[in-house]
């Protein structure tokens, strides 16, 4: 019998990369991607064809809108993307670009999926160290989520069993999760993690997602594909 778990999967380089892993683990995937309201859907097309490609065995996608509080760039038209030359311009401090409580809610509905299928095990592709200082991106985060979660479904109240929120990207670089997967032959021309895209849905190549993603393919010795 094989082992299930659910995938928060955004379509985006790290989601892509859990996505791979969780396979190469043996488990059998259940993706879960969302529409909330965000500036550009070019994410959901690519998780639609992640999903295809790498076999999930489900693949939902929610419509919610976090846009109607605003309060991010990623959600609200009226506030720009910040945009930068070089990585050292990016900030230290938490960008407009972070989503209130978007992790918080999409593992919400995972758990409930998880609930449901009866599956133990989710996945998540947040990372502590390439990244824009997403407070819901932090170990401390997810050990609370994982801790509530354990505390609040009915199927938590099988003793032998406990939920597990993994991260394998926590503590890898950008440039480290990029050799995962392409170690585990993942194509990542298929994945979009910019958040401002052009009109023709090409990458910015100057926002913090872009910059920090092509400084893990130049470590590489590659070109980001998306670019």
């Amino acid at each position: 019998m094989s082992k299930k778990a659910i995938i928060l999967l955004s379509g985006g380089l790290d989601s892509a990369t859990v996505f791979a892993i969780a396979k190469s683990q043996g488990f059998e995937v259940y993706a879960l991607s969302f529409r909330y309201g965000q500036r550009s859907h070019i994410e959901t097309s690519c998780a639609l064809q992640i999903a295809n490609k790498l076999g999930a065995k489900d693949h939902k996608i929610m419509t919610i809108d976090l846009s109607i509080f605003g309060g991010s760039a990623l959600t609200d038209h009226d506030i720009l993307v910040p945009k930068h030359e070089t990585i050292a311009q990016i900030s230290k401090d938490i960008p407009i670009t972070y989503v209130p409580a978007r992790n918080t809610v999409f593992l919400s509905f995972a758990l409930a999926w998880a609930e449901v299928l009866g599956v133990y095990d989710i996945f998540i592709g947040v990372n502590a160290l390439d990244y824009s200082g997403y407070p819901d991106c932090r170990p401390e985060f997810i050990a609370a989520f994982e801790q509530m979660a354990n505390k609040a479904t009915a199927f938590a109240d099988d003793k032998n069993k406990t939920i597990k929120i993994h991260t394998p990207l926590i503590n890898l670089s950008k440039a480290e999760i990029i050799k995962t997967g392409l170690d585990l032959g993942l194509d990542y021309s298929i994945t979009s993690s910019c958040y401002d895209p052009l009109p023709n849905n090409k990458a910015c190549g100057k926002c913090d997602s872009c910059l920090l993603r092509a400084k893990g393919f130049q470590e590489n010795n590659l070109s980001d594909p998306a670019l």
